[in-house]
């Protein structure tokens, strides 16, 4: 009974706060987005706007629940409440620190995998349900590239699971090490290549920019939610910049180290002499960071590129991501079995690829920099263009 209590307490604390963080991220995602097209975005309610998204949840709460006449009204009223638990349910085994958190799965990614899966259902039940020819049609693509992008990111975390030996995130987070050298994105090219996989992939199951083909405005009239109205609505959403945190959460676990903080990752025994209160500490707000950076990233690419076409959506990934899956998992084993760990070529192969990650980074932000300079110049030369 005790563990019974325990689970829901811990359950609805993990809800709470995703369900601020997605709000909160609605607001940061309008203000970046005003800040790339030159615009303010949100500044009116609170200080800077900061509690826009409240005023939004507000409205929301207030406006008309309306269910179509000729809709199917219990499998119409579920289905976005089954989205948002889907993405919630990808939180469980995810370590955000050492002791931190929910349950600590042997088959962690197995089971992640499988409730990414579980939002398929809500979005086919809500455009099924809504009995509109647009909403039937944004259900059937969201099936169609939800399952189909499952493939390479699967062969992605595949690269993984071979190279840490596990499913279970905490011993593939202690599989990897505090220092970039160490993280799994700069192993080799192959577990470099299985990041982009993943994270490309994560992107076109998370309905974002290039890959919202199944709410795309232009052709659908908004898709799978056409129908929706009120807090029906703002499940959905709600449950895509929840997402964001569960993409990033999963990269930086499988890819960056997770909250490794400068020590050595020590799951059952404290490193001597230290407290684990504070470093349990350092290491949370650690993978906080990384993880907040993948979402600014992934906010920064919904701005930046156009919508793809549902026919190059479906190219690129089995024509492209699905034989590079395939090659670089045969890659990895031939790797592992032919260069052994911490040898003369695997060092130099993780300082080769870590220096030219961070060289790829200092000449981006070079490149942010000088095009924002320009930018300003030219504001202030001509301020009513």
């Amino acid at each position: 009974m005790i563990n019974l209590i325990y689970m829901f307490v811990f359950s609805l604390v993990y809800l709470l706060l995703l369900a601020l963080t997605a709000g909160i991220l609605t607001y940061v995602e309008r203000r970046i987005a005003g800040r790339m097209q030159s615009r303010i975005g949100p500044n009116r309610v609170g200080i800077q706007g900061i509690l826009q998204f409240i005023a939004d949840l507000i409205k929301g709460v207030q406006k008309e629940d309306i269910i179509p006449a000729d809709a199917y009204a219990f499998l119409f009223k579920i289905a976005p409440y089954l989205v948002f638990m889907g993405v919630f349910l990808t939180l469980v085994p995810i370590p955000f620190g050492a002791y931190t958190l929910m349950e600590d799965l042997d088959v962690g990614i197995y089971y992640v995998l499988a409730m990414a899966s579980y939002v398929v259902i809500g979005l086919m039940i809500g455009g099924w349900a809504s009995n509109n020819k647009w909403s039937l049609l944004g259900g059937m693509r969201s099936a169609a590239q939800k399952i189909s992008y499952e493939i390479p990111a699967a062969l992605g975390v595949f690269i993984v699971v071979i190279m840490s030996g596990s499913m279970n995130f905490q011993k593939i987070v202690a599989a990897q090490g505090a220092s970039p050298v160490d993280w799994f994105v700069f192993r080799n090219p192959f577990t470099f290549i299985a990041f982009n996989l993943f994270f490309i992939a994560s992107l076109a199951e998370g309905n974002r920019v290039p890959f919202d083909i199944p709410e795309a405005e232009s052709e659908l009239v908004s898709g799978y939610n056409t129908e929706y109205s009120g807090m029906r609505f703002l499940f959905f959403f709600l449950a895509e910049w929840g997402n964001l945190v569960v993409i990033g959460a999963l990269v930086t676990c499988m890819f960056f180290g997770g909250g490794s903080f400068w020590y050595e990752w020590k799951i059952s025994i404290p490193a001597p002499g230290r407290d684990p209160i504070v470093f349990e500490v350092l290491g949370f707000l650690w993978f906080l960071f990384k993880t907040f950076f993948f979402v600014f990233v992934i906010i920064w690419i919904r701005w930046t590129l156009p919508r793809l076409r549902i026919d190059q959506l479906m190219d690129i990934c089995w024509k492209y991501m699905v034989p590079i899956g395939l090659i670089s998992s045969l890659g990895i084993v031939i790797w592992m079995y032919f260069i052994p760990e911490n040898s003369t070529i695997d060092r130099i192969v993780r300082l080769t690829l870590t220096s030219l990650g961070a060289i790829t980074v200092l000449y981006f932000k070079y490149r942010v920099y000088k095009n924002l300079k320009i930018t300003k110049a030219t504001i202030y030369a001509n301020p009513f263009v």
